[in-house]
């Protein structure tokens, strides 16, 4: 192949997989094995087991596979941004015809620029107490509305827009776009954010923002490196709602993560920590509503019970009156019997009196007992019942009020009408109209 025949032959034609065969073999000849010293970009390990990276400096790169026997026996998790050496042999990928670097063993070499430049803002930012613990906000737990700032071709916004779709379609989002990646992608940020800064400031904004998800996608260390922008972080530190940050994979770490209210390993997950799920809610309000409907039932049972205690001890109020008239009854019995008592031990004293005293006090005690007869007789003309004998009636109202007067009575008032033997209820067929 490295025939300076062949090579000075202007008429040979090459077949694609022979040049890169011939390209293999001359770079296998002319440098392998080598060591080389680079920042890792990209990387990532596949289920194989076998490692797949680029190794990078300020003016170039190269695409690197380290195989699974190689890669089991580092001490150390590679990741990007980190500054190794690494020895292997160089090769061409025939189906693609790039240039790899198959990686045989690799050592820490110290940190990349980018990465040191990561390391030294996470310092200054955290002197300054913008990472504090004391400085982060309760998410809203139901937001009025939700601003979003990421790129409108990105993965991530898909994702979003679908998860909160799902967990929460009665809440508004506002998506204020941004470049997401390059030199242009922290200022576009910045801008997105006072976008939405304005929302949730506004009184009067039509839709306020209560929260804001700041979410991108995975990356290399250089495509997430707008978000270790410092004046980003600065205005995400401002912010008057708290900020989720989801940026990358769960192991990608950022700057705005680490000042942002909370810090989501996926925009995923930065959507879901958003707003508790509509279905949760629905739980809880059906909960609630049979805890109420069951507070209410017993309380309307404990006043049923109450209820029905009342009656009982109340009664019929016709009972109530029967009652009573049989407790006045025995009263007046009992005063007649007394009555009749009384004069009976005075006649009797008196007759004793009569006995023994002398005549010349007799015609005053006969005029002493005549008197007495004449009271006794005129209490007996006193009892209700012997009036009531002779053919009379006592008529009261429905309180029990006895009627004197017939000029108090309305037409169509209810009477009871007591008589010798038993009693009537009547009702007034003439008089004074009611309200008159």
């Amino acid at each position: 192949m490295s025939d300076p025949e062949t090579r000075a032959n202007p008429g040979l034609v090459w077949q694609v997989s022979a040049l890169c065969r011939a390209i293999a073999d001359l770079v296998d000849a002319r440098l392998n094995p080598v060591e080389v010293r680079g920042e890792i970009s990209g990387f990532s390990r596949a289920g194989s087991g076998h490692c797949y990276f680029n190794l990078k400096d300020e003016a170039g790169q190269i695409r690197c596979a380290m195989f699974r026997r190689a890669s089991s026996l580092l001490d150390f998790n590679p990741s990007d941004g980190e500054l190794v050496q690494v020895r292997g042999k160089l090769g061409v990928y025939q189906p693609r015809g790039d240039l790899q670097l198959i990686v045989e063993s690799m050592q820490r070499a110290g940190q990349g620029a980018l990465f040191e430049q990561f390391v030294k803002l996470k310092a200054r930012l955290e002197a300054e107490g913008l990472f504090e613990q004391s400085r982060k906000r309760a998410l809203p737990t139901m937001p009025r509305g939700i601003g979003l700032v990421t790129s409108l071709s990105a993965a991530a916004l898909h994702d979003v827009v679908t998860t909160l779709s799902r967990r929460v379609p009665h809440i508004p989002v506002i998506v204020s776009p941004a470049t997401v990646q390059g030199a242009s992608a922290p200022q576009e940020l910045i801008g997105a954010l006072d976008r939405l800064y304005q929302l949730a400031t506004d009184s009067k904004a039509r839709v306020p923002v209560d929260l804001i998800l700041l979410v991108r996608g995975g990356g290399s260390l250089e495509d997430l490196w707008a978000f270790n922008d410092e004046s980003l972080a600065r205005t995400v530190a401002r912010s008057p709602v708290p900020v989720v940050c989801g940026v990358g994979h769960e192991t990608d770490f950022t700057i705005s993560d680490f000042v942002a209210d909370v810090r989501a390993p996926t925009p995923t997950a930065a959507a879901e920590l958003a707003a508790v799920a509509r279905s949760e809610r629905l739980a809880e309000i059906e909960l609630l509503w049979g805890l109420l409907q069951a507070a209410l039932s017993k309380h309307i049972d404990t006043l049923g019970q109450r209820l029905d205690l009342a009656v009982n001890r109340l009664g019929r109020p016709s009972e109530q009156i029967g009652r009573l008239r049989l407790v006045l009854a025995r009263q007046m019995q009992q005063l007649r019997l007394a009555a009749s008592s009384a004069a009976q031990q005075r006649r009797r004293a008196a007759e004793g009196l009569a006995a023994t005293w002398p005549d010349k006090w007799g015609r005053e005690f006969e005029r002493n007992r005549q008197r007495l007869d004449r009271a006794a007789l005129r209490l007996q003309l006193l009892d209700p019942a012997l009036v009531l004998q002779r053919g009379y009636a006592w008529v009261n109202d429905t309180g029990g009020r006895v009627v004197k007067n017939a000029a108090d009575l309305v037409h169509g008032q209810a009477l009871r009408v007591h008589l010798a033997q038993g009693e009537i209820d009547v009702k007034v067929s003439s008089g004074k109209e009611k309200g008159r």
